[in-house]
């Protein structure tokens, strides 16, 4: 193949890799924790979109209120990569998404 044509192919991919991540994006994820008392709606950025508290903890200790957030947050942000090494790889053929979504 001449250098010409792996140029064009990598240009390819580039944009394909750009409009995959804007998908990505855009994309809504929760996470729960507590049995569901509390869950997190994060997009494909990391970014809380909201956060939803069973009113049942309103009388609980803010402590643990907070630590039911960070680990329904966490456990978005797991299904978010997940699926960005799932939908990333399918579409690109690639192994080693885990090393190269996580730095």
């Amino acid at each position: 193949m001449n250098p010409t044509e792996i140029f064009k192919q990598l240009s390819g991919m580039q944009t394909r890799m750009a409009e995959l991540q804007e998908e990505l994006a855009a994309q809504e994820i929760s996470g729960e924790s507590g049995g569901g008392l509390v869950r997190v709606v994060v997009n494909g950025k990391l970014e809380a979109k909201r956060i939803i508290i069973d009113p049942s903890l309103a009388g609980e200790d803010l402590n643990v209120i907070g630590d039911l957030v960070a680990s329904a947050f966490n456990a978005a942000a797991r299904q978010v990569q997940s699926q960005q090494r799932e939908q990333l790889g399918g579409v690109f053929g690639l192994g080693g998404l885990p090393d190269l979504l996580n730095r």
